[in-house]
Parts: C-alpha cells; structure tokens; sequence
C-alpha cells in the first residue's frame, strides 16, 4: 500500500481558525500547498511554501499534483470535497488509499441548518460549471432543491427558469458566505426576484410551487407529446413510456438512441436519474436542432447527439449497456453493428410501425430470440355529436437481451 501522501482538507468560510487539530496539522505539514486564489491567500503571508493555483483546465492542476507523488501535498477546498468538490475530480486519478479527506460541513448542510430543511428529503444540484437547463428536470410542484451557485447571476438565472416554467410562487432563499461573519440570507418568491447585488458564494433553496393550470412534467416515461418540439418524427406518450419499461434504466447505463427522431426516448431515459448517460443518433440535419432545444427544455443538456447515417454513425461510440432503434432498421448492416456493441447482458429494443420493419424484426428474432409485442392504442375522439375510438399506428416492438 502506498503511503499518503496527498491530504484534502476542507476549509469553511470561517477560514484555517475554523479547521480541526487534525486538519491543521495537515496544513502545517505539507510541502506543497493547492487552491484557490481565495483559499491561499489564508495563509500567512510569509509561508514560502511551494504553492499551485487551479488552472483552466483544471486537468492541468491535476498533472502537477501526480507529479509531485511522494511529497507532502495538501489540497485546500470549499466545504466537503466530495460534495460536487475537488475530492471527486482527484479520486478519478488517484486512489483513495494514497488520500487523507478531512471535510468541512457542506454548502448543503449549512443549508439545511439554517432553513430546518431535511438533507434526505431534498433534491442537490450544482450549477457550477454546468448548463443552467440541468434546473429543468428537478422542477416539480412540492419538491425542495439545494442549488451551488456558479456567481451572483445565478440566482436572477434560476428565478427566470422557475418563473418561466410556470414555477413564478416558488419561494427562494439565497443563502451568502454562509459559517463566516458575513453571512446574509436574501429571500423573495422566483417571479418577484430583483435582488442582484448577491455574493459570488452562494447557495440557492427553492420550494417549488407550480403557479395554476401548469402541466406537471414528472421524471417517470411518458411526458405528453406537447412537451417536445418536432416534425412527426416522435415516439408517442404510451409507446414511449412502455419502451422506456423496457429498455429499464439505471444509474450511470448509456443509452444508444438510434433513429433518434426528436430525442424523446434518450431524453426520457436521463430524465429517470441524474448518472442516466445517453447518445442520440439521427441522419436528418434538421431534427438535431429539435433534439437540443428539447434536451436543454427538459433538464438533459448532457445529452450528446451525433449527426450520421446508421451504421456508419455508430463506430468508435462507447460500449451501450442498452440500444433503442427507432428509425434506420431497414439499414443493411445496422443489427449487427448494433448486437456487436452492445455489452453482455445488455439490452436492446427495437420498435417499427412498417410491414418492411416487421420483415426485418422476425428474421433478427428468429436468429436472436427475445419477445415480439404489438402495441395498439386508441384514442377517444369526437365524431360528429358522438364519440368514437380513433387507432393509432400499431408499433411492432421486439425486445432481447444479449446472454452473459
């Protein structure tokens, strides 16, 4: 086992008085320091100790610490590194056996102190660093949502979000330097926010509530089709939430969305949890603009899409833990391309309206097994002074796992 070298200390906004005997002694003993222009300047002045700023990239910051192995190297954080902190980003290179973590109390923990809000009854996010739209999946009426800040804009940013959403009578609290003796809460509802002169450290709770007549839009498949932006090209609300059921996401899988029309399967597959990956997969140039503007509206801004013509589209992408094709199975080559990719245990789900797409699912299922399901839905409608079903295209779904 290697000795550890390298020591994480969280530091709160009370600054080096507020750290621990044990956390001290780190401090005091390293070689070399790391942080931040705000945490190094809470050195003494005269400390000539070897000191490393963060750089942009931060990957760069991560390099000069490898290469000082074997030193006595101390990494100086905000609150607990292992809350979307440093400590994440250094365990992705370094084992953890190599590490002594120290934390402070999180931003996240402040939060809840203050507010009398329960850490396990709330949903966490950071926006720092990360696309705002990521706000869009956790609105919902009732919920509770800690939010890191990436400056003072954030909180103007996230009450437009709210109030655009129809989320305008949701309380925000924004809570500054929180633990140091400039501590300040702010508070208004989202659509009367004008408070702009905020701290650059800052966390943000909001108590979602909808405003009247606003469409709920939950994490489970099946959001109305009013929620998406497209041509035709669209996986309808029922034949989508049970091809979801089936395609059976957890955390941290990768979707292959094949054919990905206006993106609502792989949408909907990060929507069920926030480690959900997915890679949308469409030939038609004029649908990938549908698929990020519904991406970004719906809170998957991570979604990566890719432009191309199946199968060639889909070399060199990440190893799939499970495959939707939707559009292009009459591709030569395309099931095999996408059987070989996908892990063992993987699973692949395949849905076609076409007597031609039919054709192409019974021979894959004669060679591969699995179910063939016919998926027919109606809808009542007026018809005249009366009411009448109205049928939707059947979808043919076949459903297989790739054996271990």
């Amino acid at each position: 086992m290697r000795q550890k070298w390298l020591s994480i200390v969280g530091i709160g906004e009370d600054g080096l008085l507020g750290l621990s005997p044990a956390a001290h002694s780190l401090v005091s003993q390293a070689q070399v320091l790391v942080g931040g222009d705000r945490h190094l300047a809470m050195l003494p002045k005269d400390d000539a100790r070897e000191k490393l700023v963060w750089t942009s990239p931060i990957s760069t910051s991560v390099e000069e610490i490898i290469r000082r192995r074997g030193q006595s190297v101390c990494v100086l954080a905000s609150g607990d590194p292992m809350c979307y902190g440093i400590g994440v980003t250094l365990t992705r290179h370094l084992p953890v056996t190599e590490m002594t973590m120290i934390p402070a109390p999180s931003a996240f923990s402040l939060a809840c102190a203050r507010l009398g809000w329960s850490l396990a009854e709330v949903e966490t996010l950071s926006l720092n660093g990360r696309p705002p739209s990521l706000l869009q999946s956790y609105i919902s009426p009732g919920a509770r949502l800690l939010i890191l800040s990436e400056g003072k804009s954030t909180p103007v940013l996230v009450a437009e979000m709210l109030t655009q959403r129809g989320f305008g009578k949701s309380q925000m609290t924004v809570l500054e330097r929180m633990g140091g003796t400039q501590e300040r809460i702010v508070e208004s509802t989202a659509s009367s926010w004008t408070e702009t002169e905020i701290a650059s450290l800052n966390t943000i709770a909001v108590h979602c509530q909808a405003d009247p007549g606003v469409i709920r839009l939950p994490r489970l498949p099946g959001l109305p089709d009013s929620a998406y932006h497209h041509d035709g090209q669209l996986t309808k609300r029922e034949v989508r939430a049970i091809t979801l059921a089936a395609l059976a996401p957890t955390p941290g899988e990768l979707l292959w969305d094949v054919g990905a029309g206006c993106g609502s399967i792989s949408i909907e597959w990060m929507r069920t949890h926030a480690q959900c990956r997915a890679i949308a997969i469409e030939q038609k140039h004029s649908r990938l603009q549908y698929i990020a503007d519904n991406a970004a509206a719906l809170g998957t801004p991570n979604l990566q899409i890719i432009q191309g013509k199946v199968p060639t589209a889909l070399k060199d992408l990440p190893t799939p833990d499970a495959i939707f094709i939707g559009g292009g199975i009459t591709a030569d080559g395309l099931f095999e391309e996408c059987w070989t990719a996908l892990r063992s245990g993987g699973r692949l789900v395949a849905n076609v309206v076409t007597v031609e797409g039919e054709r192409k699912l019974f021979e894959w299922h004669e060679h591969k097994g699995g179910n063939l399901t016919r998926i027919a839905i109606q809808h009542a409608e007026p018809v005249g002074k009366f009411w009448g079903w109205r049928a939707m295209a059947p979808v043919t779904q076949w459903i297989v796992v790739k054996e271990l």
